[in-house]
């Protein structure tokens, strides 16, 4: 499984109390009872804090090392770039433009990362089927490459509301797939109030609402 990290958090998570997501419980949930998990691969990059919201770093690294205690789990990472760049302010119609300088922060490597893992490892058919978190058309490319040259299926699994016909078109190889990713199954994808790992137990933050309660099977 293939997480485009940034793509699941702007397209269903941001702003909702599912942010304590396990995404481990996620994949089994969305694919079959049968399914073998070999390896879910995070794509992401480390943020920081910033004036309007100082803690938003450490939400996230708290996050991060829940997300390590799901078996099978890796994360990589990408980078944040940071410049200045000058953009024309918001007034009205017929005002005289105003130009403004501002700070532009940009997610750089996750989306080129997740292709070239997705790739490398249908070459070296390290999977029966390849399962991408993701409605980025940008993988257009990698996903059809695996689906139509490396004879592999590629289910995909999307978060936003909008369907990517990019990664989902009508007639798909036999084995590939397209599903949404329902509000349902991720309210009963939440990690537990208490995550241990090696250095003690970890708490959804506060920020993200009220800890889930406890989990009573499937949906």
């Amino acid at each position: 499984v293939y997480v485009d990290g940034f793509n699941l958090y702007y397209g269903c998570l941001k702003g909702t109390p599912e942010r304590w997501l396990d995404i481990g419980e996620l994949c089994r949930r969305m694919l079959r009872d049968d399914a073998d998990i070999v390896a879910i691969k995070y794509f992401t990059a480390k943020v920081k804090g910033h004036d309007g919201d100082p803690d938003h770093g450490r939400r996230q690294q708290v996050y991060l090392r829940a997300l390590r205690t799901v078996p099978n789990l890796t994360i990589q990472y990408g980078r944040f770039i940071t410049k200045e760049a000058t953009r024309i302010r918001v007034s009205k119609r017929d005002a005289k433009p105003q130009y403004v300088n501002v700070w532009i922060t940009e997610e750089k490597g996750s989306d080129v990362n997740l292709a070239s893992h997705l790739l490398i490892d249908g070459k070296d058919a390290r999977y029966d089927l390849a399962v991408v978190i993701s409605n980025d058309s940008d993988l257009k490319f990698p996903v059809e490459y695996v689906r139509y040259t490396l004879k592999a299926p590629v289910g995909v699994l999307n978060p936003h509301r909008k369907r990517s016909y990019a990664l989902s078109p009508k007639d798909l190889p036999a084995g590939s797939f397209y599903k949404p990713i329902r509000r349902a199954v991720l309210r009963a994808s939440q990690f537990s109030d208490m995550v241990p790992d090696a250095s003690g137990n970890l708490s959804k933050p506060v920020a993200w609402g009220e800890p889930p309660k406890k989990r009573k099977g499937r949906p």
